[in-house]
């Protein structure tokens, strides 16, 4: 936190940034593992990526949040997950700015500053708030506005933080009620999917397959919200029962001042 608001960032690709925070970061949490557990293998989001054959692998993404953390708006987080032998087993997201801890072990539930949580119980779509998030690459490729106003139309309303982590961490307490996006890396979801499905949540890709951690969509909600996104995404990519997108012309003409 004591680079928060006064960051200097460097870019490693055409919009995504890293910041100072972001490597300090990696380097303690790498370090900490190493020092418990040596013959683990790790994935961070800035660069740690060992492939000994290990039956243990982590998930680090040291700072989910970059860009909101570089610019000064206090939403992002630590997120970290335990892998053996290709299922997750223990995921942790951290906020610090709030102090709020989420924590799941496989088959242990989840919990939030050590109280138990579960997912919403709302079963109407119009009632949600959903969550999503916009990639920071080929924006112009990513089709993920469609979704957004289609799902708009059905919501009570839509989040776009900017922390898939978080986003998944609310979801799982309650707070949201479902959350999509695409194009996310493991470090992103590993640890926010398990919360998730430790708090009674469903967690697939687009199609309703399991979710797996190379997949680059997520589809997370409550047992009853979760299909009916499903169905709303499904809509859009099929181009049926689609909401008519108003036009900005015809509102810019029915102006009348």
């Amino acid at each position: 936190m004591s680079h928060f608001g006064k960051v200097e960032v460097e870019y490693k690709g055409e919009v995504d940034i890293v910041t100072k925070a972001d490597r300090e970061s990696e380097t303690l949490i790498v370090g900490a593992i190493r020092k418990l557990w040596p013959g683990h293998d790790i994935t961070g989001e800035e660069g740690t990526n060992t492939k000994t054959g290990s039956d243990f692998r982590w998930y680090i993404d040291p700072l989910d949040g970059t860009t909101n953390f570089a610019h000064g708006y206090p939403v992002f987080c630590v997120s970290i997950a335990l892998e053996h032998r290709n299922e997750r087993i223990a995921g942790v997201v951290y906020d610090p700015t709030r102090r709020e801890m989420f924590a799941a072990e496989k088959g242990s539930g989840a919990e939030l500053n050590g109280r138990p949580i579960h997912v919403s119980k709302i079963r109407d779509l119009s009632e949600c708030i959903v969550a999503t998030g916009f990639p920071s690459q080929k924006r112009h490729r990513n089709p993920n506005i469609h979704f957004y106003h289609q799902i708009t139309m059905k919501t009570h309303g839509i989040r776009r933080a900017g922390s898939a982590a978080m986003d998944l961490a609310y979801v799982a307490c309650g707070r949201f009620d479902g959350y999509w996006e695409l194009n996310l890396n493991p470090w992103d979801t590993a640890a926010g999917v398990l919360i998730v499905q430790e708090a009674g949540g469903l967690v697939t890709d687009f199609w309703n397959a399991p979710f797996d951690i190379a997949s680059k969509e997520v589809l997370a909600g409550n047992p009853a919200i979760h299909p009916a996104l499903m169905q709303e995404i499904q809509n859009v990519l099929r181009g049926e029962n689609l909401e008519d997108l108003p036009s900005p012309v015809d509102y810019a003409k029915s102006r009348t001042f």
